[in-house]
């Protein structure tokens, strides 16, 4: 059942995100060769009456892609050249490029939105609510009902950002200001080291105060300030990757991925739904970095042209996609060694 969670799962994050490329290549009256779900060889394949389009879905459910006419330096020249996307307004191309980023970005809303509604809207605090007896944080002076407002200096915005300072923290001592009976405090916390089954974990022994609430409002609104969250989160990712807070070996990729399918799956179908939304978030946001071979990339190129006057030199753009891509498949290799990795730890 976990293969299947994780090709439904990867499978509808990637079919949404090509189908928004797709419709919108589609209303620019772009050409399209394929839309496929799915990479290598392909298992499946159809065409509809009058429509030039095939579809198909290939063997490893890790990606998809439209296939455009005029997306390639190699002109089609049985197309006609008003239907390839080279030759397509400014705008047109644009609107197709970034449509699948939007497009997985609607889904986390929709997905939040539905969580929300189910399970309830979880309150926004980083007041404490619990600390255990004889912890780090009891250790260190952390008492029910202290307000946290900034770790190791930063200012907190979120739970959901104090929880990643604290992972990102490891084993470090923590530098914790808090506000208890309305004056700010100090804290210095040493976290404890948890070996289990050869994993090494590092506790607080604090929990933050939280209820939910049942309103169809506010999972709307949830699924809009989660997304937002979330981005936060993913861009203060990106910064201590850059910075050197973070190893390559913290991501994961397809067989990470398939691990946190597994342990969702046993945390029940509202924890694999909520992890749709997340993942597809996750595609939706790396595509938005300026990333050669990645949708930002192809949006940077576009947004050079508009500045510019003219558009850049196709084989430049395609030669610094190729490039580009052949450093994302060496990144993916190596991400994936440390997923099988962590596997036999």
């Amino acid at each position: 059942m976990t293969l299947i969670y994780f090709i439904l799962i990867l499978g509808i994050t990637v079919f949404i995100h090509e189908l928004g490329h797709f419709i919108f290549a589609k209303h620019a009256g772009i050409y399209v060769y394929e839309f496929s779900i799915g990479m290598g060889p392909q298992i499946f394949k159809f065409h509809r009456k009058n429509d030039e389009t095939e579809y198909s879905i290939r063997l490893l459910p890790i990606g998809g892609y439209v296939q455009m006419a005029g997306e390639e330096i190699e002109a089609d020249e049985d197309i006609p050249k008003e239907k390839q996307m080279t030759h397509k307004k400014w705008h047109q191309r644009f609107m197709t490029v970034i449509a699948g980023i939007l497009f997985n970005f609607l889904l986390a809303i929709f997905i939040f939105f539905i969580v929300g509604l189910i399970n309830g809207v979880p309150t926004e605090t980083t007041t404490v609510a619990d600390v255990s007896k004889n912890s780090a944080a009891f250790k260190a002076g952390l008492k029910s009902g202290d307000k946290i407002l900034k770790i190791n200096g930063t200012k907190i915005v979120s739970s959901d950002h104090l929880m990643l300072l604290v992972q990102i923290n490891g084993k470090d001592k923590m530098n914790m200001t808090i506000l208890r009976d309305g004056k700010e405090k100090a804290l210095q916390i040493t976290p404890k080291e948890i070996k289990e089954n050869d994993q090494v974990s590092y506790q607080y022994g604090f929990s933050l105060k939280n209820h939910l609430v049942h309103d169809f409002f506010s999972a709307v609104k949830y699924g809009f300030t989660k997304m937002f969250s979330l981005i936060h989160q993913m861009i203060l990712i990106i910064a201590y990757l850059l910075l050197g807070k973070l190893s390559i070996s913290s991501l994961a990729g397809p067989v990470g991925i398939y691990t946190v399918v597994d342990q969702s799956a046993k945390a029940g179908i509202l924890s694999l739904i909520y992890l749709l939304g997340f993942l597809s978030l996750n595609v939706g946001f790396i595509n938005l970095l300026p990333i050669p071979a990645f949708d930002g990339g192809r949006l940077l190129f576009l947004i050079i042209e508009k500045i510019k006057g003219s558009p850049v030199n196709p084989k430049i753009e395609n030669t610094i996609h190729e490039i580009g891509f052949v450093f994302l498949m060496v990144l993916m290799v190596v991400i994936t060694y440390h997923d099988i990795l962590r596997l036999f730890h």
